[in-house]
């Protein structure tokens, strides 16, 4: 599924509900290809039989065409709840994007519609999802619910968080994190998009991470990157200015001068992350923005199933 396609088809749409959407139907649409071939045509109608469930439900006639147990969901029922956690921070308003870019190559765009497809999957499957935008101060909570109204209030506040703020806000992380923690009462999947970029040390981080999984939530760790810059620091010799987003510090040099150390370092980091959050039980994924969403969508499904 190429994005690219999926944005094409709405282009006389601005709507982020229907760039959403296009994305979901187009990933759904491609399911025949993927571990969850079968799934994707009653998608909103049936959920995976788990092994001591009740077989009373199961829809034979569909396990005849995938060769998989699904029992058929019931309307009232809500499945699981979810909580999605955006980092609205200046760094996540990097890259300064061309007006030939689309929204979506900038770090916050990307988690913006990537929040709002997922929002567009669990609304699909009646499943209860919640919201917390954080940057120096907790910006938003709004609790798990699973109506049309909650729904879209939800969507017009990740839409506000494409406007560029316009004054500079940094990341303290560690705070609203155990703030968002101490929120959550019943088990939900806790679906967190971040750059890291964050001063404290990286003990008390992975504490508030921790600190998410209490009550036995699975906590899913996106890491909006943009690869060429931030990761390959792929820029030419020319002297250049660099700024820090957040306070504002400045350093001039030449990208060749540092490229080899800043890469070697950004790999390490990169590494120890993906390595921690492994040894705390917690799902890191880095995803690049401008990258289509299956990974997103894809991890999801999968951390979904291994839910129950």
């Amino acid at each position: 599924m190429k994005i690219e396609s999926e944005i094409e088809k709405v282009s006389s749409f601005q709507h982020l509900e229907m760039l959403a959407n296009q994305v979901v139907e187009g990933f759904i649409s491609g399911m025949h290809k993927s571990p969850f071939h079968g799934f994707s045509a009653e998608f909103s109608e049936h959920k995976v039989y788990n092994a001591g469930e009740s077989t009373k439900h199961i829809d034979w006639k569909l396990f005849a065409k995938t060769d998989r147990l699904y029992t058929k969901r019931f309307e009232e029922e809500t499945n699981m709840r979810c909580h999605i956690i955006v980092d609205n921070s200046s760094s996540m308003h990097y890259p300064e994007l061309k007006s030939s870019q689309p929204f979506y190559e900038k770090k916050i765009g990307f988690a913006v519609l990537a929040s709002a497809v997922l929002m567009n999957i669990l609304k699909k499957q009646r499943d209860a999802v919640g919201l917390s935008v954080f940057s120096d101060s907790y910006e938003y909570y709004a609790p798990e619910k699973g109506s049309d109204r909650h729904h879209r209030m939800l969507l017009n506040k990740l839409e506000q968080l494409l406007e560029q703020p316009k004054v500079k806000k940094s990341t303290d992380t560690i705070t609203y994190l155990h703030q968002i923690a101490e929120k959550m009462h019943r088990r939900s999947m806790i679906i967190l998009f971040t750059d890291m970029f964050q001063s404290a040390d990286d003990e008390k981080l992975f504490n508030a991470l921790q600190h998410l999984k209490h009550n036995k939530h699975k906590v899913v760790l996106f890491h909006v990157v943009d690869s060429k810059t931030e990761l390959q620091f792929d820029f030419d010799n020319t002297p250049r200015k660099f700024i820090d987003l957040e306070s504002g510090d400045e350093v001039s040099i030449f990208a060749d001068n540092v490229k080899a150390e800043y890469e070697k370092r950004a790999e390490a980091y990169f590494k120890e992350l993906a390595l921690t959050c492994a040894k705390n039980q917690i799902k890191y994924v880095s995803v690049n923005v401008g990258d289509n969403f299956e990974k997103i969508l894809t991890t999801y499904l999968v951390e979904k199933q291994n839910f129950g």
